[in-house]
C-alpha cells in the first residue's frame, strides 16, 4: 500500500482556508497513492473552542472530503471537530474512496488543556480494513497508552495523528518507535508544524517505522506530501519468523 501523509501548518480556527492550502497539495501530487493522511484537527489547530469550528458528519469539510477521495481514487483521513447530539468530539474520520466513511473518537482527552471539558470521550477501539489492510485508527495523546493500541486484533498497520508541541517531542518519537516494536506492525505518526494561536510551536517530526521499530521515513520540520510503500508480506513473515504477538497477555479493556 502507498501511503502519502501530509506535514502542515494549519490556520487557526479557520477550515476554509485550510481546506483550500490542503487541496492545492493534494490535487497537485501528480504521485498516486492509496492513502492521505492529514494531522489531528486539520480543519481548526488543536482548540479548546469547538463551537467555533465544529461541523457535522454531513457538513462542508466531509463533503468535501468525500469528493478528494473520489477524485484520486484513494482514501483520506485525518481528524475534526464533529457536532452530534449536543457533543463535541475530536473525531478521526476516514473516508473511502466509494465515499464511505467510518471514524474513530478519540478516547484519551488531553487533560492538560482541559481537552476533556469540552469534548465528549471515545468508547471504541476502531479498526477499518481498507485494500485488504487492518488499519487501527488513534489520536495524538492515545500515543501514550500503550494498553489500548495493544494488536489484539492482529491488524496491520498502526495510525497517529496530532498536533503534538515542541517541548514533548523526544516522547513522539521514542512512543511511535516503541508502539512498532511492540505491536510488530507499521506505525505512522502524523504531525503538524508552525505556531498555534497559544503561541505553541510544531516540529513536524512525522514519521514511519517497520514492525522490527526500523525509521523508513522521517519528515522533520519541513511542510509537504511524503510517499511511501508499505509492504504486508514482509510483515507477516517477519511475524512468523520470531512470533512474538503469539505470546502476548490476554487482557480486556473497559
Amino acid at each position: 500500500m502507498k501511503i502519502a501523509l501530509f506535514q502542515t501548518k494549519l490556520a487557526w480556527e479557520n477550515p476554509e482556508i485550510n481546506r483550500t492550502f490542503i487541496e492545492e497539495y493534494f490535487l497537485n501530487e501528480d504521485e498516486s497513492f492509496d492513502l492521505f493522511v492529514l494531522p489531528e484537527m486539520f480543519t481548526s489547530g488543536f482548540t479548546m473552542n469547538p463551537s467555533a469550528v465544529a461541523e457535522t458528519m454531513d457538513g462542508e469539510t466531509m463533503t468535501w472530503l468525500k469528493d478528494l477521495a473520489k477524485k484520486k481514487t484513494c482514501a483520506i483521513t485525518g481528524s475534526l471537530v464533529i457536532k452530534e447530539n449536543d457533543n463535541f468530539y475530536n473525531r478521526m474520520v476516514f473516508v473511502f474512496p466509494s465515499g464511505e466513511v467510518q471514524f474513530y473518537n478519540k478516547r484519551h482527552l488531553f487533560t492538560l488543556a482541559g481537552e476533556e471539558k469540552v469534548y465528549t470521550k471515545g468508547t471504541e477501539k476502531v479498526i477499518v480494513n481498507y485494500n485488504n489492510w487492518n488499519i487501527c485508527l488513534q489520536i495524538c495523546y492515545d500515543l501514550r497508552f500503550p494498553v489500548f493500541a495493544r494488536n489484539t486484533e492482529n491488524y496491520d498497520l498502526l495510525l497517529y495523528v496530532a498536533n503534538w508541541p515542541k517541548p514533548r517531542i523526544n516522547a513522539w518519537d521514542a512512543l511511535l518507535k516503541a508502539r512498532a516494536i511492540e505491536n510488530m506492525c507499521y506505525t505512522i505518526g502524523v504531525n503538524r508544524i508552525g505556531e498555534d494561536a497559544n503561541k505553541l510551536e510544531y516540529p513536524g517530526h512525522s514519521q514511519a517505522f517497520d514492525y522490527l521499530g526500523n525509521q523508513m521515513v522521517d519528515c522533520d520540520d519541513e511542510l509537504g506530501v511524503f510517499i511511501f510503500d508499505l509492504d504486508k508480506s514482509t510483515q507477516n513473515e517477519a511475524r512468523t519468523k520470531f512470533n512474538f504477538l503469539n505470546d502476548k497477555d490476554d487482557f480486556e479493556i473497559r
